[in-house]
């Protein structure tokens, strides 16, 4: 679906359910599998009864996790037992393998949020399993708001998260009105609104929908008719074509067929998480479609498979 200004394309985010939460799956999609090097969005509630996510692996990424309301537990085949509440950032790197689990947080209610994926570069993907929370994060003042800088740089504040890649992140909240947000010109971008609608240079954005700009662009301009949180995400293009399936970020099938056959078989790749959660299985492995291009991630023990995005 074109938006007014040629620069933007707004496609809508594919509706899912993980666990008891429905989710607005942004990225992949068939036509975009990554923004920068962000592979994955999943933007989560809200829900009033969400359920947890058990223990499950991952490769060749880092998971992102930004919560608006709400708490989790995380819970790690490195031993980290971590929880993170509204304004704050868990960030794990999978490398050539980890598990890791999500509880909720006892007491803490109904949760909304996202989850992101950032795939890793072929210098680190094949390193060890690392993870880091950050309590406070850097802010940048905007006319009409604040952004909360998660990754890299943003309007002049910049993150201590771990980046391997050229990317950041941002989370805007903002009041109403207009204002021009500075852009990296070198970085291709994607908009994902959390809360309220806003619009992108003229163009409607609200939950479920996904604004893309390639490079080129060194600003945009954001209205707001009452409130709106915007996450805004940006990297260079990535590097090489990447495979998805499951859990899984790779290069090629075969590397995600040892990576699926070593947690299937309870491979020490993976480690134990602790969690009081059944580990999850994977669905059925079939390539008759091609390579796989899943958009996967851990699903609920109430969730037997997850859902698929064909080629």
């Amino acid at each position: 679906m074109a938006a007014d200004s040629p620069a933007i394309s707004i496609v809508p985010s594919r509706e899912s359910t993980v666990g008891s939460t429905v989710v607005r799956r942004a990225l992949p999609q068939r036509d975009r599998r990554t923004v920068g090097p962000w592979c994955f969005a999943d933007h989560m509630g809200p829900d009033d009864h969400p359920s947890g996510i058990g223990p499950h692996p991952h490769i060749g990424l880092q998971t992102v996790t930004w919560i608006l309301d709400g708490a989790l537990v995380h819970r790690d085949s490195l031993g980290t037992e971590q929880e993170i509440r509204p304004g704050q950032l868990n960030l794990m790197t999978a490398g050539r393998g980890v598990s890791h689990a999500e509880e909720l947080s006892d007491g803490r209610g109904g949760l909304h949020g996202i989850q992101l994926w950032v795939a890793q570069p072929d210098a680190t993907r094949g390193g060890p399993p690392a993870f880091e929370h950050h309590a406070e994060l850097p802010e940048a003042d905007l006319a009409i708001g604040t952004a909360t800088v998660l990754v890299g740089s943003f309007a002049g504040a910049t993150a201590a998260t771990r980046r391997d890649t050229d990317h950041a992140g941002a989370e805007l909240r903002l009041q109403r009105g207009r204002t021009t947000v500075p852009l990296d010109p070198t970085y291709e971008h994607a908009f994902v609104v959390l809360e309220g609608v806003g619009q992108i240079n003229g163009s409607p954005l609200r939950p479920g929908r996904l604004a893309h700009l390639p490079t080129g662009v060194d600003e945009i301009d954001i209205a707001v008719d009452e409130t709106a949180r915007i996450m805004i995400l940006g990297g260079t293009p990535f590097e090489a074509p990447v495979k998805m399936w499951w859990n899984y970020v790779a290069r090629s099938l075969d590397e995600i067929d040892e990576a699926n056959r070593d947690w299937i078989g309870g491979h020490d790749r993976y480690g134990d998480t602790g969690s009081r959660f059944d580990r999850i299985e994977p669905p059925a492995v079939s390539w008759t479609s091609g390579s796989p291009s899943g958009d996967g991630r851990g699903v609920s023990p109430r969730s037997p498979t997850p859902p698929t995005l064909p080629d």
